[in-house]
C-alpha cells in the first residue's frame, strides 16, 4: 500500500490505475458477512409433540438462529440503482422491501420496511424474478409462476399495472439504456415476448426459439439488441427493429466468429443453425460494455462470446459447475471499472457455494461455502420440511458493499470484501469490547468484597440484651 501511495503521489500511477488497483483488491477479497442479517418477521411455528409427549429438540444452528427473510425460500432480488433498496420475492408470492442504508456497523439486522402480501391484486404463485427500473427506483417489475408480469410503486409498494401473459414467466430485462420501455419475457411459450409499459401491451413475439425460454439480457450499449437462451440449446440474438427480429444463434463449435465489412459483424450473413449449449440454457449475461456475452446451460458449461463477432472465446471454467433447475440462472460479471483490463470477476451460483472465476481465461479465483447446514429444516404453517439450500438469485451492490444472494433455505445472505485492515480493526473491535467485559468484571469482584467483608464484620460482633 506504501509502495502504491508513492507512486500515485510521484505520478508514476494514474489515478485510474490506483483505483482499479484498490476495486480489485476488494473485489479479491470478497467473502461471507454473516453478521449482517435479514429478518422478515415471520416466526417459527412451536414444534410438533412427539409419540412420548415430549417436544421435538429445537434446532440449534446459531450462525443463522431462526429468523427468515422469507420462512418459504427466496426466489428473487434485486437492487436499485443507488444501491440503497433492496426488493426480495418468496417461493410464497410475498414481497418485501429493505432499506440497505439502515446499516450503522459490521453487525446488523435488517428488517423490511415494506411488505406486500399475497391478496387479490397480488401475485397468487412464487415470484420468479424482480428488477427495478435501471433509471430510476421509484418502482420495480416482478414476475411470478402465476404468468403475470407486474409494476408496483417503489414508495407504497401499490399496483401500478399488471399484464398477463398465458403463460409461466421464468425471467423479464429492461434495457438499462434504451429510450424505449419494452420489457422482454422469457416464458413457456417459445417465443420472446415483449410488453410495451407505455401502451401497456404487448407489441409482438420475437420466434425462432423451439420450446420454452430461460433467460434474456438487453445488450448495455445497443438499446435495440437483445439475447435470449431456451431449452433447446440455442442462444438467439435479435434486433427488435427488424421485421423478423433475429440477427441469428450463437454457435459453441465457432472459435473465429462472423467478421461482416467493418469487422463488426454488420453486412454479415447471419448464423441460422448452431447451439451455444448441448443442454438447455438458463443463464445470459452482458460484461457492461457490451464486449461479451457470457451464457450458462445444463450441460454444466459456461462460454464467453465476442458479441462483435459471435466467436465462442474457448474460456474454460473446469469441470466443477452444477446446473440442472428448470429456472433462470442468475450470473453477475463484476464492472469493468474496477479491474484492469480482461480482468472481470464471474460470480456463478454453484448450488450451495458462490464461485468466483476469472471471465476470461475461466481461472477460479474463489470457491467461497454458503454458511449454514446443507439441508436445513424449516418448520412453517404447512408443517416441517427439509429443503436442498441453494442459491436462487444473485444482486451486485459495489466494490464497497458486495454481493447480495438469495437462498431456497429462507435467507438472505451478504457477501463483502474483508481486507487485512478489516480483520484488524475486529480484533481491535474486539479486544476493547473484552476489556470492558472484563473491567466490569473486575468492578463487580470488588463490590462482591467489599459487601462480604460487611456482612462478616456484622456477623462478628456480639450483641448482648440487658
Amino acid at each position: 500500500m506504501n509502495q502504491l501511495l508513492f507512486d500515485r503521489s510521484t505520478g508514476n500511477l494514474s489515478p485510474q490505475a490506483f483505483a482499479r488497483i484498490q476495486t480489485s483488491q476488494l473485489l479479491h477479497a470478497i467473502q461471507p458477512a454473516p453478521r449482517l442479517r435479514f429478518n422478515g418477521g415471520e416466526k417459527e411455528v412451536a414444534p410438533a409433540t412427539s409419540s412420548s409427549g415430549s417436544l421435538d429438540p429445537p434446532i440449534n444452528d446459531p450462525e443463522e438462529g431462526r429468523i427468515w427473510a422469507h420462512q418459504a425460500g427466496v426466489n428473487a432480488l434485486s437492487i436499485d440503482i443507488d444501491g440503497r433498496f433492496l426488493v426480495s420475492g418468496g417461493a410464497d408470492s410475498s414481497i418485501k422491501l429493505w432499506d440497505l442504508e439502515e446499516n450503522q456497523g459490521v453487525r446488523h439486522t435488517f428488517r423490511p420496511t415494506g411488505t406486500v402480501a399475497r391478496t387479490a391484486s397480488a401475485h397468487k404463485f412464487g415470484i420468479t424474478h424482480l428488477s427495478f427500473y435501471p433509471f430510476d427506483s421509484a418502482a420495480f417489475l416482478s414476475s411470478s409462476y402465476d404468468h403475470h408480469l407486474k409494476i408496483y410503486a417503489t414508495e407504497t409498494l401499490a399496483l401500478s399495472a399488471n399484464f398477463d401473459l398465458n403463460s409461466i414467466v421464468y425471467t423479464h430485462a429492461l434495457s438499462p439504456i434504451a429510450s424505449h420501455l419494452l420489457v422482454a419475457c422469457a416464458t413457456q411459450h417459445p417465443a420472446v415476448r415483449l410488453v410495451d409499459l407505455r401502451t401497456g401491451s404487448s407489441t409482438h413475439s420475437l420466434a425462432g426459439h423451439h420450446g420454452a425460454l430461460l433467460s434474456v439480457a438487453w445488450s448495455p450499449v445497443l438499446e435495440h439488441i437483445l439475447a435470449s437462451g431456451g431449452i433447446d440449446g440455442t442462444v438467439r440474438l435479435w434486433d427488435i427493429r427488424k421485421s423478423s427480429g433475429s440477427l441469428g444463434v450463437l454457435d459453441m463449435e465457432d472459435s473465429t466468429g462472423i467478421a461482416g465489412f467493418d469487422g463488426m459483424g454488420r453486412g454479415a450473413r447471419g448464423r441460422d443453425r448452431g447451439k451455444a449449449h448441448q443442454g438447455t440454457v438458463n443463464g445470459i449475461t452482458w460484461t457492461d460494455d457490451g464486449s461479451y456475452i457470457i451464457s450458462a446451460g445444463h450441460d454444466e458449461r459456461i462460454r464467453v462470446w465476442d458479441a462483435a463477432s459471435g466467436a465462442n472465446t474457448l474460456a474454460s471454467f473446469g469441470p466443477t459447475l452444477k446446473n440442472g433447475h428448470l429456472s433462470n440462472l442468475p450470473l453477475v460479471v463484476s464492472p469493468t471499472s474496477l479491474t484492469p483490463p480482461r480482468g472481470e470477476v464471474l460470480f456463478y451460483p454453484n448450488e450451495k457455494e458462490l464461485l468466483m472465476f476469472e471471465l476470461h481465461e475461466g481461472k477460479l479465483l474463489k470457491r467461497l461455502k454458503v454458511p449454514g447446514p446443507v439441508m436445513p429444516t424449516v418448520r412453517s404453517r404447512t408443517g416441517e420440511r427439509t429443503i436442498k439450500n441453494r442459491i436462487t438469485a444473485l444482486a451486485w451492490r459495489s466494490a464497497v458493499d458486495g454481493i447480495y444472494s438469495a437462498h431456497t433455505d429462507g435467507q438472505i445472505r451478504v457477501w463483502a470484501p474483508r481486507t487485512a485492515d478489516d480483520a484488524i480493526a475486529d480484533k481491535e473491535e474486539e479486544d476493547d469490547l473484552k476489556g470492558r467485559i472484563a473491567d466490569e468484571d473486575e468492578s463487580g469482584k470488588r463490590k462482591r468484597k467489599v459487601l462480604d467483608d460487611v456482612f462478616r464484620d456484622l456477623t462478628r460482633q456480639k450483641i448482648s440484651f440487658g
